[in-house]
């Protein structure tokens, strides 16, 4: 028999209405999970077939960890025969749906039961052949580019807004058309097409939805406010006669409007249920009362949601701290402090300290001073700073300045950007070192072994070695010079930025790969006092010489990549990670950093009009927190290596002032004795 006691009334009444469309609200930290979990389970104590339930979620993880759940919580039913499988409840992300759809009734769109669902490689297969029929000679066209093109045409189709220009639109609708013969050729189909193709069906095929419904009588979709149009569609195709759906989800936590979502699905919810049960679940079973009065405080401020009220029985808590710092590298220095002393000071582990951000740029910075602090971290939702194809080109770069010999490096950026050194003529450069048992530069230095090339191969191997003996002997003329000035001359030279900037989708990214890039050249010459030139321009002032400073840069940046991978491996280590990606997560300790007006909310928002949507992000990560929160911003951040000035979010405005306490206030405030002893003891006990 389930036992439903432990449940709070209002998640007693969601788990028991189990007929009829019902919206369970769920705010952050209110058991969602556990709700669903134990719905699924007191439906087929009820007598509803296992069969006959649907609970459809975004995620593989978060599907399995439901399905485990559902299973412990359901007795194991009994087998009619020796081979008869146990019906049990379906428990999938939307895409895994759509397949099983698709493999019972795909042959009726003219395909076979056992196609072939293409991943990211085998479709850049498929649009480089397509390209190389249709590109002109010598006309070079980035694959992926095309495919994110088809990407968006197939899901926002003529009514999106990358599509407004005719060219663009033709020439997407060209290229889709020998895609989508292509992937039919070979009985495939991509990630993209689950749903679309299982919407056709429905929709050519009335007797294929007929069966569908007829099978999922009880379907449940989790994170509703996250739903794109299609899902939306497919949903309601396999409700809209039984009308036994529930749909769970918090309209405060839809933060994915960039991506497709529509928060309309769940705010709209009577329009296409007017009969709908509404059920709130607004007891927090995460965060104390300060943090959920903030957040509550902050959210308010969107007029067009559904009014709910998290509240907790966890105490009241401390206080929201708020710090201010001259700049991004102070901001992260200080996080790293902060963390280090809550670990030795109060017995804080590692892992149960998070620092939240907004936009990858911002991660640098923290990752630098997590390295230099010899802090244990992972990244979450975002690629490291160090493991970016613009940096690793970079420092492969400064690798062969430094030591020309290095054929790892040298093969690295030989031909980045293009400049005639072909994957052919690289390999038979390689051969050619593998033989005489030397590095490839010797081998390129060569004319016994240029001579060999084409005409055309050959200048390029020449300018090439020119390049990289001029570029380096600044670095051993044993004269001062800036490293970040001779780096940006090199960059301009071989047109690496242009490159870089042409090789992304869109400005923006664009932007960002730069401004990676720039940021890295910027610390080149470490913290060396500037002086100004004849011409009032800020130079730095170096005195060491320049291949020993760039040695030491290199070492340095490899001796704490080695400490990372070694921290790595132990487990105990503090979570960064993107607002966008902490969604479902939880941390007894948060930083959430970079509160300034351009980065929460971002400077699109004012453009786009997503203003309401990172109000819903800040509002995501202040409820992470379970016991304490600090929040920072900056007066100045980093730009291409120039402070610029920054202004603090309009969101903190929001936050109540009763509930924030600025830090350099914080820190004059007396020790108590008990505070003081437990601290004592604590690092005590950490020594011995």
């Amino acid at each position: 028999m389930l036992n439903l006691s432990t449940l709070n009334p209002q998640q007693r009444l969601a788990v028991e209405t189990i007929r009829g469309p019902v919206l369970i609200l769920a705010g952050a930290g209110t058991g969602k999970t556990r709700v669903i979990t134990h719905r699924i389970a007191h439906m087929i104590e009820r007598g509803v077939s296992p069969g006959n339930i649907l609970g459809v979620t975004f995620t593989n993880k978060a599907a399995r960890e439901m399905h485990e759940r559902v299973t412990k919580l359901i007795p194991r039913p009994a087998k009619k025969s020796r081979d008869e499988k146990p019906e049990r409840p379906t428990v999938c992300t939307f895409h895994s749906l759509c397949v099983r759809i698709l493999r019972q009734h795909i042959e009726k769109l003219g395909y076979k039961k056992n196609f072939v669902i293409y991943d990211e490689s085998e479709q850049l297969g498929a649009v480089k052949k397509i390209l190389s029929h249709i590109s002109a000679k010598g006309e070079k066209t980035d694959p992926r580019a095309i495919l994110g093109l088809l990407s968006r045409y197939k899901n926002g189709g003529s009514q999106s807004a990358a599509f407004a220009d005719a060219s663009v639109k033709a020439m997407a609708e060209h290229i889709k058309t020998r895609y989508d013969s292509a992937l039919r050729a070979c009985n495939a189909v991509d990630f993209d097409d689950l749903i679309l193709l299982a919407l056709k069906l429905f929709t050519k095929h009335p007797d294929s939805l007929e069966a569908c419904r007829d099978k999922y009588r009880y379907v449940m979709v989790d994170e509703y406010q996250d739903t794109n149009a299609a899902q939306f569609n497919l949903v309601h195709a396999l409700t809209r006669e039984h009308r036994n759906l529930c749909v769970v989800g918090d309209d405060d936590q839809s933060i994915y409007g960039w991506r497709g979502a529509e928060i309309s699905n769940l705010l709209d919810m009577e329009k296409h249920f007017p009969e709908v049960k509404v059920i709130k679940l607004e007891q927090n079973y995460r965060s104390t009362t300060t943090i959920l009065t903030a957040a509550n405080a902050v959210i308010k401020n969107n007029l067009r949601r559904r009014g709910k009220q998290l509240w907790s029985q966890r105490g009241q808590g401390t206080k929201i701290t708020l710090h201010t710092f001259e700049n991004d590298e102070l901001e992260a220095k200080s996080i790293v402090e902060q963390i280090e002393y809550a670990r030795l000071a109060n017995r804080v582990e590692w892992s149960s300290q998070a620092i939240l951000f907004r936009t990858n740029i911002q991660s640098r910075a923290l990752e630098t001073a997590l390295r230099q602090g010899q802090v244990r971290y992972h990244l979450i939702g975002g690629q490291s700073y160090f493991d970016r194809r613009e940096i690793k080109d970079f420092l492969a770069y400064l690798k062969i300045f430094i030591n020309p010999n290095d054929d790892v490096s040298l093969l690295r950026i030989a031909n980045v950007p293009t400049r005639g050194l072909s994957d052919v003529t690289m390999e038979r450069l390689l051969a050619a070192s593998s033989e005489r048992k030397c590095s490839v530069f010797e081998v390129m230095k060569n004319p016994m072994v240029t001579s060999a090339f084409m005409s055309r191969s050959r200048e390029s191997i020449e300018e090439f070695v020119a390049f990289v003996v001029k570029t380096q002997a600044p670095l051993n003329d044993g004269q001062s010079m800036s490293l970040q000035v001779w780096a940006e001359r090199f960059l301009n030279e071989t047109g690496y930025l242009e490159d870089l900037r042409r090789s992304e989708k869109t400005p923006e990214a664009a932007e960002n790969r730069l401004r990676n890039l720039k940021d890295l050249v910027a610390t080149l010459d470490g913290s060396q006092t500037a002086a100004v030139d004849a011409n009032g321009i800020k130079q730095p002032t170096v005195t060491t010489n320049p291949s020993e400073r760039l040695q030491t840069f290199l070492e340095e940046l490899a001796l704490d990549s080695d400490r990372a991978e070694e921290k790595e491996a132990q487990g105990d280590a503090v979570t960064l990670i993107t607002m966008h990606s902490c969604k479902g997560l939880e941390f007894p300790h948060v930083y959430i950093v970079g509160l300034e007006d351009g980065l929460l909310p971002h400077s699109r928002s004012k453009v786009e009009g997503t203003l309401d949507e990172e109000r819903r992000l800040f509002y995501v990560a202040i409820t992470r927190a379970m016991q304490t929160l600090a929040i920072t911003y900056c007066t100045g951040r980093k730009k291409y290596g120039q402070l610029m000035p920054c202004h603090p979010s309009p969101f903190l405005k929001e936050l109540p002032e009763e509930l924030v306490e600025m830090a350099d206030e914080k820190a004059k405030q007396p020790v108590t004795v008990t505070s003081g002893k437990n601290m004592f003891d604590a690092m005590r006990s950490m020594l011995d």
